[in-house]
């Protein structure tokens, strides 16, 4: 490792007060889950450290109705254990549930899954599909525009994403293709539906990020079934190709997985 200064603030303008009196590469520290692994391979070197996690009142999750809200230093597994959350968006209660592992559920935040917005992370994908709300210590952003591209959102510079809000759907649902090592989803498919209206969120295929695929969502609104997509095909052209899987694997596997996701929203 390298020096670096550790800050401990206990308000978010404290926080933004140590960034901003930086020297331009001071980081915020959530969970962790992200930043500490990319530390150590030296690939990130801030000079400061503003640890987020004693901050008052950023964790939480309030179930008023169908309306929930979750403050964003919460983690992964305080979304999954909450009976009020599963009650009323089981596919958002699941897909909690199975990020990463018990230690990154642990302490994995879902603001700092937000801010990062790794190109396989779960929530983002939830988020497009349910037309969440991104709330900031500075401004609410529809989830639609604050995810940009890959790694890359529409928070400003010392800008903290302190919660998320949305709307539960009259059914949703979430399925996810692990990588059988990382356990990172190689696709992960998350599907909303409210009325006559169809959203498919789409994380771990896409080379830009988590995605919107509007063709499956025409057709899921038309008809709310896995037979619905049996003939919708999505482009391989913006599909991750590695060494894991093919860009036209990857085009095949959002099919599979959002049928696989639509038969869960349906058995709930």
């Amino acid at each position: 490792m390298y020096e670096t200064q550790y800050k401990r603030p206990t308000s978010l303008s404290e926080a933004a007060g140590f960034v901003a009196g930086g020297d331009g590469d001071a980081k915020y520290l959530a969970g962790g889950m992200t930043l500490i692994p990319t530390m150590k391979q030296r690939l990130a070197a801030p000079t400061m450290l503003v640890d987020l996690r004693h901050v008052e009142g950023m964790k939480g999750i309030e179930v008023n109705g169908r309306s929930i809200t979750i403050k964003g230093g919460t983690t992964h597994g305080e979304i999954a254990a909450h009976e009020g959350i599963a009650a009323v968006c089981p596919g958002f209660h699941y897909l909690a549930s199975v990020i990463g592992d018990p230690a990154v559920r642990t302490l994995g935040t879902i603001g700092g899954s937000v801010a990062n917005f790794d190109p396989a992370a779960d929530y983002p994908t939830a988020l497009l599909a349910l037309g969440a709300t991104i709330h900031t210590d500075k401004r609410q952003v529809p989830a639609d525009e604050f995810f940009l591209g890959l790694f890359e959102t529409a928070l400003e510079e010392g800008e903290i994403v302190t919660g998320v809000s949305f709307e539960a759907p009259e059914a949703c649902g979430y399925e996810k293709f692990r990588n059988p090592a990382s356990r990172y989803a190689m696709c992960g498919v998350f599907v909303a539906r409210d009325g006559g209206t169809a959203k498919v969120g789409v994380t771990g295929a896409g080379s830009n990020g988590a995605f919107r695929w509007s063709d499956g969502e025409a057709a899921l609104s038309s008809n709310f079934s896995a037979d619905a997509l049996k003939d919708v095909s999505i482009g391989e052209g913006d599909m991750i190709s590695d060494l894991h899987g093919s860009s036209a694997y990857r085009a095949n596997l959002v099919r599979v997985v959002t049928q696989r996701a639509v038969r869960k929203a349906l058995s709930h």
